[in-house]
């Protein structure tokens, strides 16, 4: 494709993946934002909880001004908790709720169009009860984000059995809860992610047309599945190419080429796909963000 990219789509990148020491919520988010607002390779980042609430509003100030697309990924907050949308345990599922909505309040604070989560485990039985309280709570969280301002809620679909082993899990599973949450939400949709299709055993073709109808973003990355003895084993997100890895050049046309047959992305759409890496071992950050770049850039020469 000869045309810029750039007028094809939002290109975007998950903050907290490529900087992996503010996943937290310290560290030098202030810094490594700016790095990415000041990049005008890209129009669209995703930030994760940021504890000082003087630090928030820096990065809310610097979002606003640098006119940047914001999402709010919550996957973190979930993961790092334990926590878990479809507990049996209502306990348990009631303080993932509340984790929720306390990052919709922050996504609120920093003015962020969409709110990414995931599903808790699969369990080892009853997964259609599971289901069903997934989507209640869903449906509670997306209510709660309504009540808030214009904040959409995207569930990112993950393995259910390498390593975050989730309950959603499969793409088709997936369509199946979001038919439900919308008929409460309208706004509510799936996020797709290349670097878990080959955990979730689905090609791009079969995943993507599978949630066409209910894609409400979409990341770009790579994982690492041969050995559990590589430190890049997993949902890790190495870079691109990384070496025994599932996804480099080729698999990202593939991806992009499905997006484009589907009408996610095409001339004049704003619809984000961003990059999720993240360094391995002594990896730079920087490089491992500037080498993304230069893939997308790559593969797009090859549509």
């Amino acid at each position: 494709m000869k045309t810029d990219l750039q007028h094809y789509m939002q290109v975007g990148i998950v903050h907290f993946m490529a900087y992996p020491q503010t996943i937290g919520g310290e560290g030098p988010i202030v810094e490594t934002v700016n790095k990415i607002i000041t990049d005008d390779f890209f129009s669209a980042i995703e930030i994760t909880r940021i504890n000082d609430s003087e630090q928030r509003k820096q990065v809310a100030q610097m979002l606003e001004s640098g006119r940047i697309t914001t999402g709010f990924g919550a996957q973190p907050i979930l993961l790092g908790n334990k926590a878990d949308l479809n507990s049996f345990d209502e306990e348990k599922r009631r303080f993932a709720i509340d984790l929720i909505k306390g990052a919709i309040d922050q996504a609120h604070e920093l003015n962020a169009g969409k709110l990414g989560l995931l599903s808790g485990p699969k369990p080892d039985q009853n997964e259609e009860k599971a289901v069903a309280l997934l989507i209640d709570s869903l449906k509670e969280i997306c209510q709660y984000a309504r009540a808030k301002g214009n904040l959409s809620i995207s569930l990112e679909t993950f393995d259910d059995a390498t390593d975050k082993k989730c309950l959603v899990g499969p793409n088709r599973l997936a369509v199946e809860v979001a038919k439900e949450v919308r008929k409460t939400d309208a706004n509510f949709g799936l996020m797709l992610d290349l670097s878990h299709l080959p955990m979730q055993r689905e090609t791009s073709r079969d995943a993507l047309y599978t949630a066409r109808d209910y894609i409400n973003h979409a990341h770009i990355g790579n994982c690492y599945i041969k050995n559990p003895t590589d430190p890049a084993y997993g949902d890790v997100h190495p870079r691109f190419g990384y070496p025994g890895s599932e996804n480099d050049v080729d698999e990202l046309v593939e991806y992009l080429k499905i997006l484009l047959e589907i009408g996610y992305i095409g001339e004049g759409s704003e619809n984000v796909v961003a990059f999720e890496v993240k360094p391995v071992g002594i990896e730079s950050s920087d490089i491992v963000v500037a080498q993304s770049k230069r893939t997308l850039r790559k593969a797009w020469s090859k549509l």
